[in-house]
C-alpha cells in the first residue's frame, strides 16, 4: 500500500471561520504537502444544542461554496473538498452552479461530497421532508450531473423537471468533479458504490472503520459499479486530535488512502501547529 494522504477538515467553520485564518491554514497545508481542505455544512443548528446536532448553535460555520472560492483565490494546489454537502436541503439547480463556479475559480479543484444528511431539526426548519431524504439526494445528483455532463440538459424526476434551460460554465473537470459519498447507513454504502469516486467516514476509529468497509464490501456485491469510476477511494477523518504512526498503519492496513485531520485546537497556531507535525511525523 501507499503512502497516506493527509487532508485537513473544518476550513469554513469555528476558528477558521475567518477567512484570514481559514487562508493562513490552507496555505500552510499546501506547503506541508497535505492533498485537500475540506468544508462542513449545517445550514442551521438546533438552539439549544439537542441530540443529533453535532455542535452548539453559535459555533460559525461560512458556506462551503463561499469559503472554499476564498480559500481558492489564496492557493493553488491542494484540493478544495465539501465534506460534505446535504444534498437533499439544496436546490439542485443553483447547487450546480455555485460548484461549478468553485471549479471554475479554482481552475478545477473541486471535490464534490455530499450525503443525505440526519439533522432532523435542520430539515424542519428548512421546510424539507426528513422521510424521504435518501431518493430525494439520489435525484438531485441526478440532476446535478444532467446539467454538469449534458448538451442539452433535460430532466423528469419526481420532484426536479426541467427541458428548454442550460447553465454555463460547466465544471472545468470533466466530465465532473471528483464524486465522495459521506454517511455509514446500507443506502449510503450502496450509493458511494453506485455512482461516487469515493466513501468519506467521520471521526472514526479504526474499528469502526473496518465495519464500515464491511458494509461497502456487503454492498459492491450487489450494486453494479461503472469501470470507469475506478476503485472506491476512502477518506477517513479519525477523531480530533493527531494520530500516532501505529494508528496511521491501522487505516492503512484497512485501504483507508487519506486521513483528514480534526483539529483539537481552537486557535489557529494550534492548528497549524497539527498540519506540521503531521506532515512531519508522516510524511504527508
Amino acid at each position: 500500500m501507499g503512502m497516506m494522504n493527509f487532508g485537513l477538515f473544518g476550513i469554513n467553520n469555528g476558528p477558521l471561520a475567518d477567512p484570514d485564518a481559514a487562508v493562513r491554514v490552507a496555505q500552510a497545508a499546501e506547503a506541508a504537502g497535505f492533498d485537500s481542505v475540506w468544508t462542513g455544512e449545517h445550514v442551521v443548528l438546533p438552539d439549544p444544542q439537542a441530540p443529533p446536532a453535532p455542535a452548539a448553535p453559535h459555533v460559525p460555520m461560512l458556506d462551503p461554496a463561499v469559503a472554499l472560492a476564498y480559500v481558492a483565490a489564496h492557493t493553488s494546489t491542494i484540493a478544495l473538498a465539501t465534506g460534505i454537502i446535504i444534498l437533499p436541503q439544496r436546490n439542485p439547480l443553483v447547487l450546480a452552479k455555485e460548484l461549478a463556479s468553485v471549479d471554475v475559480v479554482s481552475k478545477g479543484r473541486l471535490w464534490f461530497g455530499y450525503a443525505a444528511g440526519y439533522l432532523h431539526q435542520e430539515f424542519a426548519a428548512l421546510g424539507i421532508p426528513f422521510d424521504d431524504r435518501g431518493a430525494r439526494c439520489d435525484e438531485y445528483l441526478d440532476a446535478i450531473l444532467e446539467l454538469w455532463d449534458s448538451q442539452s440538459p433535460t430532466f423528469a424526476g419526481e420532484t426536479i423537471r426541467f427541458s428548454g434551460i442550460d447553465a454555463h460554465p460547466r465544471p472545468v473537470q470533466r466530465p465532473h468533479p471528483r464524486l465522495i459519498v459521506g454517511g455509514q447507513s446500507p443506502p449510503a454504502f450502496r450509493r458511494a458504490v453506485h455512482r461516487a469516486n469515493g466513501w468519506y467516514g467521520f471521526a472514526m476509529q479504526p474499528e469502526a472503520v473496518a465495519r464500515c468497509i464491511d458494509g461497502l464490501e456487503r454492498a459492491a456485491a450487489e450494486t453494479d459499479r461503472a469501470p470507469s469510476l475506478g476503485e472506491l477511494e476512502i477518506t477517513i477523518t479519525p477523531p480530533p486530535g493527531p494520530v500516532d504512526a501505529d494508528t496511521v498503519d491501522q487505516y492503512r492496513q484497512l485501504g483507508v488512502a487519506r486521513l483528514v485531520m480534526l483539529p483539537r485546537a481552537r486557535d489557529v497556531e494550534g492548528i497549524i501547529q497539527l498540519v506540521t507535525n503531521t506532515a512531519e511525523a508522516h510524511h504527508g
